[in-house]
């Protein structure tokens, strides 16, 4: 049986202009389906509690006949100090106004390691995300150079579609791969849901009825068909619940979308594709901008 973890839509967070009234189904070969599609993203999530966990102890007395058991909360123990949680402040540029702040320059590979090591401790984003975000700019950096994507603006994308595939207890493994795949609600035309007929005979999304938005960076599969790429070059078929290939895919669908993401219309432009919300741009803007500053300290 394939597990897979659903993303449902947070409420204020809709798909497209017409999303208060009845939105009519998008086929394949509507002119405008890739424009709507590009426009719909989903809203960032947040993880519920953890349980509490309870230790028993075997406490065999030597003037007891028998034996006793103790049940221990863990929280009746010395107190480990926690990490305190990263905070993004929430910014509010007007779009087309600014760009997030310098994220600096990309490490060398022989202090890679360090690097990515450092700014994975002093950020949220575990370090086999951080390593696929710096990759992808990288790469691009040398393709396409004119775009100049950061590797934080791709990392404030993966924050908030995905919590850096965390959603739901998701994760991706040392080889990219995000286990249990993430795969998003069927985009059917419920209130405030975009109707998109299914594209590609649930290949991608197990729906044969409807698309659903895939993988860590939520693409759709006529969107990843367009652009998806293999960011290892190994000739096997892009896999979007591959971190590597996500974000590398992130960063060509910015770049094409985009233009130059260093200027603040390019930037914008970028962003409001991936989700035609300014309050989304805004989000994203704040997590690239609080990623540089803190992969910018000692």
């Amino acid at each position: 049986m394939r597990v897979v973890v659903r993303i449902t839509r947070t409420a204020g967070h809709t798909s497209s202009p017409h999303s208060s009234r009845t939105v009519e189904p998008v086929t394949a070969s509507s002119p405008s389906t890739l424009d709507l599609m590009d426009q719909w993203q989903q809203a960032p999530r947040k993880r519920g509690p953890r349980g509490c966990v309870m230790l028993a102890l075997l406490v065999v007395g030597a003037l007891v006949a028998g034996a006793v058991w103790v049940v221990v909360s863990l929280n009746d123990r010395e107190p480990v100090p926690v990490k305190p949680e990263f905070e993004v402040p929430s910014l509010k540029p007007a779009p087309r106004s600014a760009i997030p702040g310098d994220a600096g320059p990309l490490p060398a590979e022989p202090a890679k390691d360090a690097w990515i090591a450092k700014v994975s401790e002093n950020t949220d984003i575990p370090s086999r995300a951080l390593r696929a975000y710096v990759n992808a700019a990288e790469k691009t950096a040398k393709t396409t150079p004119r775009c100049e994507i950061t590797w934080a603006t791709i990392a404030g994308i993966g924050r908030t579609e995905s919590q850096h595939a965390r959603h739901d207890g998701s994760r991706a493994g040392e080889d990219g791969v995000v286990t249990p795949p993430i795969i998003g609600i069927p985009l059917d035309g419920s209130p405030g849901v975009l109707a998109v007929v299914d594209t590609d005979k649930g290949a991608l999304d197990g729906d044969p009825k409807w698309d659903r938005a895939v993988g860590p960076m939520q693409f759709l599969p006529a969107t990843w068909k367009r652009y998806g790429v293999r960011a290892s070059g190994d000739g096997a078929a892009p896999d979007p619940q591959n971190i590597d290939d996500a974000a590398m895919t992130t960063a060509r669908y910015m770049c094409a979308r985009g233009g130059d993401l260093g200027d603040p219309s390019g930037w914008w432009t970028a962003v409001l594709t991936y989700n035609n919300s300014t309050q989304y741009g805004q989000e994203v803007f704040s997590n690239a901008d609080a990623y540089g500053k803190a992969a910018l300290k000692p």
